[in-house]
C-alpha cells in the first residue's frame, strides 16, 4: 500500500519548489524588455520604424505595467495567487512567441501581452513572498531584484551577439529570455492543484485611503521616477555636460547597473530584521542618489563617482522599496492590494518622468534645471522612504 510523504516533508518540498520558481521567475521579470534596446536600430531597420514608433516600443511595457497593476488584485482574490502567476508565466511564453512572428503588429501585441504577463509577476512577487516566506522578506526580495537585474543586465549584452549568432536573428535574441518563465510555469503547476496552498484566502480592497499606503505608493513612484529617467537620459546627459563619447557614455549605465546589484544586495545586510535599521537603510539608500544626482549636476567631470552613487542609492532603494510593501501589508492578500496600488502609481509615474524630463531640457536649451528637478525628487523621496517603514500594517 502507497502513504503519502509526511506533512513535514511535504511541506519543505513545496518550499523548495516555490523557491526555485520564485528564481525562475526573477529570471524573466525584465530580461524579455531589456534585450529590445540593443537591438533597435536592427528591429527598425528590418521593419521600417520610424523613431516615434521604436521609442513606443521601449515605453509599451511600462504603460502595460501602470494599466494592467491595478487588476491584478481581483484575479488573484478569484482564482488565487499561485495560479494567477502561473497563467502570467504562460502568457508570457505566448507574447514572446508572438514577437518572433514577422510584422509590425505581432511585435508590438507582442510586447504588450509580455508587458502585461510582467505586470501581473511585479505585483504577486512581494505578496507571494509575503504569504509564503514571511520571515524572508528582505532576502529574498533582495535575491529576485538582483537576479531581475543581473538577467536584464546579461539579456541586454548577449542581444546583438545571439542575433549574429542564432537563426532568426534580433527575433530570437528577445525570444530566449522567455524560457525561465516557461519553466517556472510547469514547475508550478503541481502545486496550483493544491487548492488550500494555491488560493489567497480573504478579500483587501485597493487602501487608497490609508497614509500608510500612501507612503509605499510614493517611495515606490519616486525610486521608479529616478531610475528610468535615469536609463532614459544618463547616456545623453554624460555626452553633453561631461563631454564623454558614446562608448564612454554606454559604459556609464553598465556601471549603473553593476552599482545598483550592489546596492541591492548591502542593502538587506544593512537593514537586518529591525524597523529601525530599515528606516534608516531607506533613508541612507535615498541620501545616496541625491547625492549622485547633486554631484551630476554641479560637477559634471565626476560623472563616474556620481553613478557610482546613483547605483548604490537606487538599487536599495527598490528592493527597500518592494520589502515595504510585502512587510506593510496585513496578509497575503493585503500585498497583492497594495502591491496593486503602489506599482500602478509607481510604473505611471516612470512612465510620464522621462518625458517631462526631456520636455524640460527641450524648454530650457540645457540639462540645468531638469536635473535640479530630479535632484529635488530626490529630496522629497526622505519623506515616504521614513514614512513607509515605520512599524505599522496597512489598513483599507
Amino acid at each position: 500500500m502507497q502513504t503519502s510523504a509526511p506533512a513535514p516533508q511535504r511541506a519543505r518540498r513545496t518550499a523548495v519548489v516555490l523557491l526555485a520558481g520564485l528564481l525562475l521567475v526573477s529570471c524573466a521579470m525584465r530580461a524579455p524588455l531589456t534585450g529590445v534596446g540593443s537591438v533597435l536600430d536592427e528591429i527598425s531597420g528590418d521593419l521600417g520604424l520610424s523613431a516615434a514608433a521604436a521609442g513606443a516600443l521601449t515605453s509599451l511595457p511600462l504603460l502595460a505595467f501602470a494599466g494592467s497593476s491595478l487588476v491584478v488584485p481581483a484575479l488573484a482574490r478569484r482564482l488565487g495567487q499561485r495560479p494567477t502567476l502561473v497563467l502570467a508565466l504562460f502568457l508570457l511564453a505566448l507574447g514572446a512567441g508572438l514577437r518572433w512572428v514577422p510584422g509590425v503588429v505581432p511585435l508590438f501585441a507582442g510586447t504588450a501581452v509580455v508587458g502585461v504577463a510582467i505586470a501581473v509577476a511585479n505585483v504577486l512577487m512581494p505578496a507571494l513572498i509575503r504569504t509564503e516566506f514571511p520571515g524572508r522578506i528582505p532576502l529574498l526580495t533582495s535575491t529576485y531584484v538582483v537576479l531581475m537585474q543581473v538577467v536584464g543586465s546579461l539579456a541586454s549584452g548577449l542581444a546583438v551577439p545571439l542575433s549574429e549568432s542564432l537563426a532568426g536573428g534580433w527575433r530570437t535574441a528577445i525570444v530566449v529570455w522567455a524560457a525561465p518563465a516557461l519553466l517556472a510555469a510547469v514547475l508550478w503547476l503541481p502545486l496550483v492543484r493544491d487548492h488550500r496552498a494555491a488560493t489567497a484566502h480573504g478579500r483587501a480592497r485597493t487602501p487608497w485611503r490609508s497614509p500608510l499606503a500612501w507612503a509605499v505608493t510614493a517611495f515606490m513612484g519616486s525610486q521608479s521616477i529616478l531610475f528610468y529617467v535615469l536609463l532614459s537620459w544618463l547616456a545623453t546627459i554624460a555626452r553633453d555636460r561631461s563631454g564623454l563619447d558614446p562608448t564612454e557614455a554606454g559604459v556609464l549605465l553598465s556601471v549603473l547597473q553593476v552599482a545598483g546589484v550592489v546596492g541591492s544586495l548591502l542593502a538587506p545586510a544593512v537593514a537586518g530584521r529591525s524597523v529601525t535599521r530599515t528606516r534608516w537603510a531607506a533613508v541612507g539608500s535615498t541620501v545616496l542618489s541625491a547625492a549622485g544626482l547633486a554631484t551630476l549636476l554641479l560637477a559634471p567631470g565626476a560623472a563616474h563617482a556620481a553613478v557610482v552613487l546613483l547605483g548604490l542609492g537606487g538599487g536599495g532603494s527598490v528592493v527597500l522599496a518592494l520589502a515595504a510593501v510585502s512587510s506593510r501589508a496585513a496578509d497575503g492578500a493585503g500585498a497583492v492590494a497594495l502591491s496593486g496600488m503602489a506599482q500602478a502609481v509607481g510604473y505611471g509615474a516612470a512612465a510620464v518622468g522621462p518625458v517631462l524630463f526631456g520636455a524640460l531640457h527641450s524648454v530650457t536649451g540645457s540639462w540645468t534645471l531638469p536635473l535640479a528637478v530630479l535632484t529635488a525628487v530626490a529630496v522629497v523621496q526622505l519623506v515616504p522612504a521614513w514614512a513607509a517603514n515605520r512599524d505599522a500594517t496597512v489598513r483599507a
